[in-house]
């Protein structure tokens, strides 16, 4: 599959524009946006994108180019170096204050205070050039030094007061300016985290005050700022954080300029997968990771397409799966999932999780401390974290939103299959009926107490989502009711014989196993779907782990699914 040319690292993880292009990682080049930033030039510029959607990489790009003792090799053969006059004119021009929010996340207002502190206090650490500065005066100076002074109080950890914080980016910009004779840049990034993670821990009120301070400060009475820009996951309301600031220029979700710079367009996607020798996945890269419309243009998310590469360079029969998910806690589906009933309605939830769209007015401007109080801001919460998606052109803040990919759609599966799991819990008879009936072979019966339990979640749409999705989120059914089961041994997806049974269960005691394959009847013939699970259990021989633990009574069934409805049948051995 990969040939023997050593390939480029990929870089997983990694967000120093230097350190990949100096260290032989692949680059999907974003370098165009200085240009489409500089041309359409906003003093203030606000981007808002999901998570994982490469924010970081392209502030450090930024910071790389823009910043006095830029090496412009690093840029050689990308798509800016061809805008010669531009990069005469900017490159390597201005001193840039760059700092990320994204570490402020303290489980106390003092904790996460002393958190910003720091990052501001290290951004200063790098021009200690300053305290030598002939044209700073020793009172200036001595405005540098509060912000790199440090508390040996607190163990070394810097100090500054709430009133220095607040004025510290408009002083660090402030000196700059009188060193070099330049007005600066001031990079922020992931500037909303201090604000979801207080809203979290219950300091919000004093967070949104600090943070407001600071950005009132060094963004609208700043008179050393040349330009800045901010990344985010939400655009936080102008009455809460941005009170005063004169408009930032705002590139969202619904905006068409620079809309194709934060994440991977599908040539850039196919040229990666050309490089490592991997064009014959291309068709499930899209299906898994794909989708995200950004105004008129769809792009891939890059942490999960990386991920998927890398796997793929060491292992090629490895399956697709959600890396996106494990990179955080998902709240945001979780809250919505547990909505379902009320506010939002089983119908709304199955015509998503089945690749249908619900159409919905978009609110782009939000508060963390209002977000999950209604309905309505939480379908808005969903679109802009890339959970929820454009299906087509918007109009104005009318949006019609569908799940974007394969990997978002499990993402929702496995909040439905928890939440389900919990209905279950509270009803204490569903597990025996049903556990009782699939050890005796009592087919009339499993099928009426999983009917029963299907009633508790959302049904599977027959609609043009992959069957694998369907059978899985029936298979999930099923595990969840035999969860709380915890004297019977069950195993899932593993392999017996010559291939992977759905669902397989040892009960010691009786001497009794049980193999099932779940089956989604497409065409809606349940008694087909049945059979062919039967037949698939027999061709791959998936009793033959029962036989090895010496089961002596096995029993195998076929379940077959079509929306609400599903057929058991069951044979002994």
């Amino acid at each position: 599959m990969v040939d023997n040319v050593i390939k480029k690292k990929l870089p997983i993880g990694i967000e120093d524009f230097i350190e990949i292009r100096t260290e032989d990682f692949y680059y999907v080049d974003k370098t165009a946006m200085i240009k489409d930033l500089l041309n359409a030039w906003g003093k203030v510029n606000l981007f808002t994108r999901p998570r994982r959607f490469g924010k970081s990489l392209n502030m450090s790009m930024l910071k790389t180019f823009l910043e006095i003792g830029c090496d412009k090799s690093l840029f050689k053969g990308l798509e800016i170096s061809k805008e010669t006059q531009l990069c005469e004119k900017y490159m390597g021009q201005f001193p840039v204050i760059s700092i990320s929010l994204k570490t402020v996340h303290g489980s106390n207002f003092d904790f996460a205070k002393n958190e910003l502190c720091t990052i501001i206090a290290k951004e200063a650490l790098r021009f200690q050039f300053l305290l030598t500065g002939e044209n700073l005066t020793d009172h200036e100076k001595k405005l540098y030094t509060q912000l790199v002074k440090v508390d040996d109080s607190l163990k070394g950890t810097f100090a500054m007061s709430e009133s220095t914080i607040t004025s510290s980016l408009n002083t660090l910009s402030m000196l700059l300016e009188k060193y070099y004779g330049r007005k600066v840049i001031i990079l922020i990034d992931e500037y909303d985290v201090p604000l979801a993670k207080a809203n979290e821990r219950n300091y919000y009120d004093n967070m949104i005050d600090l943070i407001r301070n600071m950005l009132d400060a060094a963004l609208k009475s700043n008179q050393s700022l040349y330009f800045a820009v901010m990344t985010g996951c939400l655009r936080v309301s102008k009455e809460s954080i941005f009170t005063g600031l004169n408009n930032p220029k705002v590139y969202s979700l619904l905006d068409a300029e620079c809309n194709e710079y934060f994440g991977f367009t599908d040539i850039e996607v196919r040229r990666m997968l050309e490089y490592y020798g991997l064009s014959e996945y291309y068709d499930t890269t899209k299906d898994w990771y794909d989708g995200y419309r950004i105004a008129n243009a769809y792009v891939y998310n890059p942490w999960d397409v990386i991920n998927w590469c890398s796997q793929l360079n060491t292992n090629p029969d490895k399956r697709p799966k959600s890396y996106w998910k494990n990179s955080s806690g998902n709240e945001e589906v979780k809250r919505f999932i547990r909505r379902m009933g009320n506010g939002v309605t089983k119908a709304q939830i199955e015509r998503l999780v089945s690749g249908e769209s619900v159409q919905k007015t978009i609110e782009e401007q939000l508060t963390y401390n209002t977000m999950y109080g209604n309905i309505e801001n939480m379908w808005s919460l969903l679109f802009a974290t890339g959970y929820l998606t454009p299906s087509e052109t918007p109009n104005g803040n009318l949006v019609r939103l569908k799940i974007p990919n394969n990997e978002v759609r499990d993402i929702f599966s496995d909040f439905i299959l928890e939440l389900f799991e919990e209905k279950v819990a509270e009803d204490g008879t569903l597990v025996t009926e049903f556990c009782n009936a699939l050890k005796n072979g009592d087919t009339a019966d499993v099928e009426r107490a999983f009917i029963k339990g299907m009633g508790k979640t959302i049904s599977i749409r027959d609609t043009a989502v992959r069957k694998e999705f369907k059978e899985n989120f029936y298979h999930g059914l099923i595990l969840g009711i035999m969860f709380f089961k915890n004297d019977w041994d069950i195993t899932s997806n593993r392999e017996s014989g010559d291939g992977y049974f759905d669902i397989q269960i040892e009960i010691e005691e009786e001497g009794i196993g049980i193999v099932i394959e779940v089956k989604y009847a497409e065409s809606g013939d349940l008694d087909l779907a049945c059979k062919e699970a039967l037949d698939q259990i027999n061709k791959n021989n998936y009793t033959a782990e029962l036989k090895e633990d010496d089961m002596n009574k096995i029993l195998k069934y076929g379940i077959a699914c079509f929306k609400k409805k599903c057929r058991v049948v069951c044979e002994k051995e």
